[in-house]
């Protein structure tokens, strides 16, 4: 018992300063993510990947990595694009990209595995693209392409599109308090919505490699054979993502732990990339595009996955790239007042900003079009959510169908305890939320009704004759 309990006081502290070791870059590639998601316009994308064409996959791939996210989240935009009418290669060209060529995967694998691991992960994605753009071209076309299109669209609610306003120049835009106030929000929203795959990331990495032995290892992954070792290693590596069920920034501590454990750098490589085929994904691919299409993807991803990792590792070693000593201590057991401490500090301060300008948003005019999903708490904009759900009068959004049916099958229990559509005001003085069901005090104004939460707030707008009415209505989702 004694060893048990200090196994697993050792995995948890050994988790911690992963995290420790990785905050200010998880923060930064959410914040940046976060802007992209509130100034870049969802229409331009669509209209961007019509074809697979070299352009086509080009701008997918670009705008795939600047709208990071989740890999859940990523598979639902992948299929509104492809709805929409975008190429069903160039769409899951975007869900490659958005998952695995992102600014914060590179940064936590260099805080983690080394700045190899940053760099593999940008060539080794573009080599994985340009594979999957000619194998997927032969095996993802014809009548099975076309079927799933017709089955989307026949499943589709109309909806009326809100977006970013491209006749508002991007200066413009990012000049905009509410706009920066939005991207807060989908920064925290992402934040949230990963919050289960990074803990249960970091928890599982402590465990793996404090607890379980090299032998272990060893017996699962080949060792000394050359070309052989790292072929039968990127193609058994894709299998424990699949079993790992941890999508997206979430599998970098796993793959840190494979690699102390002795796994090749091609089959690390396979296993990052093997975050869009965790089992959760595979079912999320057979409800959008039907079994068989859903089989092909399977393949033709695990193929390429495995392919690029190869590629990737062979590149590497041609050039002397590849780390040559793997540490079995992956991040300092302990506090040290270095550089990592301090883009802590000022990160967590940033942190600190984007959770004030989130939760004051709607006194800059902002979260007009958005509602939260009440499973993972992800942003989405109801004009375009994948999934919603109405109980009682409620609507609620999701950023999936992943979500959707976690949240029936919990029999709504994740609901929040404040209505998703229930419209509230903002105080003119304070600038507190007010339910207008609710408000303790309320005014006709020529400008129309406003509401207080007080009754001092209402006497102080009367006694100082204010004529600026500044109310908007915002969602108490939001």
């Amino acid at each position: 018992m004694h060893t048990l309990i200090h196994d697993v006081g050792q995995s948890l502290r050994l988790a911690f300063f992963m995290f420790w070791a990785t905050l200010w870059p998880i923060v930064f590639g959410f914040g940046l993510s976060g802007a992209v998601q509130a100034f870049v316009s969802r229409a331009s994308l669509q209209r961007a990947m019509g074809d697979h064409r070299p352009g086509s996959v080009v701008r997918a791939s670009a705008y795939g990595a600047a709208s990071s996210s989740c890999s859940y989240a990523a598979s639902a935009m992948s299929k509104s694009l492809f709805m929409k009418g975008a190429d069903f290669i160039a769409a899951n060209v975007f869900l490659f990209a958005s998952t695995n060529l992102v600014v914060e995967l590179g940064a936590v694998l260099v805080v983690l595995m080394g700045w190899q691991f940053a760099i593999s992960e940008f060539i080794g994605g573009t080599i994985m693209i340009v594979l999957f753009v000619g194998l997927g071209s032969l095996w993802l076309r014809g009548r099975l392409v076309t079927e799933a299109r017709a089955r989307l669209n026949r499943d589709a609610t109309t909806h009326d599109h809100h977006d970013v306003d491209e006749r508002v120049g991007l200066m413009t835009r990012l000049k905009s308090p509410a706009g920066w106030a939005d991207s807060a929000s989908y920064t925290l929203a992402d934040i949230r919505m990963l919050r289960k795959e990074l803990i249960i990331g970091y928890v599982v990495a402590g465990i793996l490699a404090t607890v379980v032995p090299v032998r272990a290892w060893n017996a699962l992954f080949l060792h000394g054979h050359g070309v052989w070792t790292t072929l039968e290693n990127v193609i058994v590596a894709p299998a424990i993502a699949i079993a790992s069920f941890v999508c997206s920034i979430g599998n970098v501590p796993l793959a840190a732990a494979l690699w102390s454990g002795g796994i090749s750098f091609g089959g690390v490589v396979a296993f990052i990339f093997a975050d869009l085929i965790t089992l959760p994904l595979l079912l999320i691919y057979r409800r959008f595009y039907g079994g068989a299409l859903a089989v092909r993807m399977l393949v033709t991803f695990w193929v390429v996955m495995s392919t690029a990792g190869l590629i990737t590792e062979e590149l590497f070693q041609a050039v002397g790239m590849i780390p040559t000593t793997r540490t079995t201590t992956i991040v300092p057991e302990g506090f040290a007042w270095n550089l990592t401490t301090y883009l802590n500090i000022f990160f967590i301060v940033v942190f600190g900003v984007l959770v004030w300008l989130a939760r004051n948003r709607a006194r800059f005019g902002g979260g007009q079009h958005a509602a939260v999903d009440p499973v993972c708490g992800m942003q989405v904009e109801r004009a375009t959510a994948p999934a919603t759900a109405t109980i009682d009068g409620t609507t609620y959004y999701f950023c999936s169908d992943h979500c959707h049916d976690s949240f029936r099958a919990q029999g709504q229990r994740a609901a929040p305890s404040a209505p998703h559509d229930r419209a509230v005001v903002i105080d003119p003085i304070c600038g507190m939320h007010v339910d207008p069901a609710t408000a303790s005090a309320a005014l006709a104004t020529p400008a129309g009704m406003l509401y207080f939460c007080s009754t001092g707030c209402h006497d102080r707008y009367v006694a100082s004759n204010v004529t600026n009415t500044n109310h908007c209505h915002h969602d108490a989702s939001s």
